[in-house]
Formats: structure tokens, C-alpha cells, sequence
């Protein structure tokens, strides 16, 4: 066996740390500015959901998932009661903050995303160069996001909603491109038939018929965005996750649980909501 003294290392960490000095020396303005605009974009979301009464935004909620579902007055009683509870548990403040963090991020990474799948599911080149791509994103530990982000864009919010963007972003991608090749021939055909553009194919063929499975993709965005907010307030994100972590840190049990069971309850309402609004209707 060769000892690994001999063989020499190759610099692999000296190149990254020299492709982020030069990252920052040439397009420092750009990262401040995008700091800048995602930062508004956050700091409205929040502003908007505090400034709202808590029960008014409590029965708001609860009635868009009565209608997304069809009128299920269960779902919605029990999506009501849990934000109660989450409000009865002096957590609301973070829980607004942990939405408005998932908000934004979700618009975020499905304005990137959604092109980006689009895109893929016309082009074979385009699918083949980002299929690895993503592979490796979806592979890679969600720590190692934080790594980034936190050099290019400092501590708290803005950090943690980049972190979450590119950790939610594969499946968008997939599911996007899943759908539109999934749309069976004899309808591209029949559009073909009738003179339709290929624009006018995408918006009135295509995206129709892959719309459930690209809310799907929205769904799993959705949802992954949330998971990672615990992970994100090991960089100043805050939020119910902050809580979390503060539970981890002084071993307090009973407020972990707490923001956890808060953080589920979002989730619910989310997932409610995402799940069914393509088939509502009147």
C-alpha cells in the first residue's frame, strides 16, 4: 500500500477558496443587491402576515382550504384548530416568520425552476446537462448549502432562504419535465393539426395537461422549503426553527416540541392546500 504521505494532495479546497475570492471581488454588487431584494422580498411577506389579526388570518386560512377541498368542513376545522393552538402557544410571531421565509423561498425556486423544467422537457441537450446536476443537488447533505451561503451572503434570513431555494429546487425541476413529456402524442399532434405555435402548444396544451404534476413539484418544493427551515436558523434564519434550536441548546423539551409540532401543523395547512388546488372547482 502507498502511504499517503507520498502521494501529493491535490488542492481542491485552495481552488474553491480562490473561485470565492474571486466570486467576491468581481461580483460582490450582485450578491448585495440579490441580499437586497430577497431581503425586501422576506421582510414584506412578514410584515403582511403580522400585520394581519391573528384570528382574522387564522379563519382566512381556514377558509381557503374549505374551498381547495372541495368544502370539506373537517379539514378546515382541523387546520383552524391547529393554528389556534400554534397562536394559543405565544408562537404565532415565529410561525409567521417561518411562513414567510417557506413563502419566499417557494416563489423563489419555482421562478427558476419552472422555466428551467420547461426548458428540459423541449430539449434533450438541456435535460441531459442538468439531469447530473441535479442529481448531485439532491445527493448533496442539506448542511453543506449553508456553506455558501453563509460566505457569499453573511448571517440571517437571506442566507437561509438561498440555502432553501437551491435544497427545494430538483424536484420542481423534475416534475416540470416529467410532465410536459408525459402529455401523451396524439395531443401535440392535433395541436400541430390546427397551426398552433410552439408557444401556443405550451400554454394552451401542455402546461394544462402537466398542471397536476407540476403542483406536485410545487408540493414537494413546498415541503422541502419547510424542512429546511430548522436546518437554516443554524444561520440566523429565524422562526420556529430558531425555537427548535434553542429547544436543541438548552435541552428544553417541552419548547422544542412546541415549535416542532407548530412547524407540522404548517406543514398541514400547506400540504392541504397544494395538494387539492388544482382539483377544486366550483
Amino acid at each position: 500500500m502507498i502511504p499517503t504521505s507520498i502521494v501529493p494532495k491535490l488542492p481542491i479546497g485552495d481552488m474553491v477558496e480562490g473561485l470565492v475570492d474571486w466570486i467576491d471581488d468581481y461580483f460582490g454588487w450582485l450578491l448585495d443587491l440579490i441580499s437586497a431584494l430577497l431581503d425586501f422580498l422576506v421582510s414584506g411577506f412578514q410584515d403582511i402576515l403580522l400585520l394581519i389579526p391573528p384570528l382574522v388570518l387564522i379563519l382566512i386560512l381556514s377558509a381557503v382550504v374549505w374551498l381547495v377541498t372541495r368544502r370539506d368542513w373537517k379539514i378546515a376545522v382541523i387546520v383552524g384548530l391547529g393554528l389556534l393552538l400554534i397562536w394559543n402557544m405565544r408562537l404565532w410571531p415565529a410561525a409567521m416568520q417561518t411562513l414567510a421565509l417557506v413563502i419566499s423561498s417557494a416563489i423563489v425556486t419555482l421562478i427558476i425552476a419552472i422555466p428551467l423544467g420547461i426548458l428540459a422537457a423541449r430539449h434533450d441537450l438541456i435535460d441531459a446537462v442538468i439531469r447530473p446536476i441535479l442529481d448531485f443537488m439532491q445527493t448533496m447533505p442539506s448542511f453543506v448549502y449553508l456553506i455558501p451561503a453563509v460566505i457569499f451572503f453573511g448571517l440571517g434570513n437571506v442566507p437561509g432562504m438561498i440555502a432553501t431555494v437551491i435544497f427545494a429546487m430538483p424536484p420542481a425541476i423534475r416534475l416540470t419535465n416529467l410532465g410536459i413529456r408525459q402529455i401523451p402524442k396524439e395531443l401535440i399532434e392535433v395541436s400541430d393539426a390546427f397551426g398552433a405555435t410552439s408557444n401556443q402548444k405550451l400554454i394552451k396544451v401542455q402546461l394544462p395537461v402537466a398542471l397536476p404534476t407540476i403542483m406536485a413539484g410545487v408540493n414537494q418544493c413546498i415541503m422541502l422549503a419547510l424542512s429546511m427551515t430548522v436546518i437554516a436558523s443554524m444561520i440566523g434564519a429565524g422562526g420556529l426553527g430558531l425555537n427548535v434550536l434553542k429547544g436543541i441548546q438548552r435541552v428544553d423539551i417541552g419548547g422544542g416540541f412546541e415549535a416542532g409540532l407548530a412547524i407540522v401543523i404548517i406543514a398541514i395547512v400547506l400540504d392541504r392546500i397544494t395538494q387539492n388546488i388544482v382539483q377544486s372547482g366550483p
